[in-house]
């Protein structure tokens, strides 16, 4: 994918954001957050970030209510597409088989850059398409994402990028998966304005 930066005036890459039962939450607001906010020099949207789920609303972790722009049969092709974890990607579900890892089989060839973060590796994996990559997820599922995938090398890092697959460690790693997204599509002083604008340790 070719960088760019937000001084061009190019129009707004698009994003989807995945979302399921038991989504973590963090998982999916960390990254929306960051990426629906960030902004070029004259204060235009950078993104259109649009949030694609298994049902017309969902209940994350915790029973938040999201209601989605687009539901999976009917997501039209992202620049980028993010997957958090939670709960609902930990463990294989019928949700999964019948829905998500079609959805992901489908879209993926059409999309240059598939994310995950925390456990929405797992997804990706059951996918097939971590197959080749190195990957990370968060910490505590390390041992259960080698298990799952022997052939995968699995790092304790907080992003992973090989090109079209980016990883990112464990539910606020999501927040560090946007802001290299940034500055990997528009450049350093783009990721810098985000991070200066979360007031936290990202800066």
């Amino acid at each position: 994918m070719r960088r760019v930066t937000a001084a061009r005036g190019d129009a707004p890459r698009t994003v989807g954001i995945l979302v399921y039962d038991d989504v973590e939450m963090l998982d999916f607001a960390g990254p929306y957050e960051v990426l629906s906010t960030a902004r070029g020099e004259a204060g235009q949207p950078l993104l259109s970030v649009l949030v694609a789920g298994s049902g017309d609303e969902v209940r994350t972790r915790g029973v938040l209510r999201i209601l989605v722009d687009a539901r999976l049969d009917a997501c039209p092709p992202r620049d980028a597409l993010v997957v958090p974890g939670g709960p609902g990607a930990d463990d294989p579900t019928p949700v999964q088989e019948q829905l998500i890892l079609p959805f992901l089989r489908r879209v993926a060839p059409l999309t240059p850059t598939v994310a995950s973060v925390c456990t929405g590796a797992f997804l990706l994996g059951r996918a097939g398409l971590l197959d080749g990559h190195r990957v990370t997820t968060h910490r505590d599922a390390v041992p259960a994402l080698r298990a799952e995938f022997p052939s995968l090398e699995v790092a304790h890092e907080k992003v992973i990028d090989e090109g079209p697959i980016v990883t990112a460690a464990g539910v606020s790693s999501g927040i560090d998966l946007a802001l290299h997204l940034l500055e990997r599509w528009f450049g350093p002083e783009v990721r810098a304005a985000a991070a200066c604008g979360l007031d936290g340790p990202w800066t």
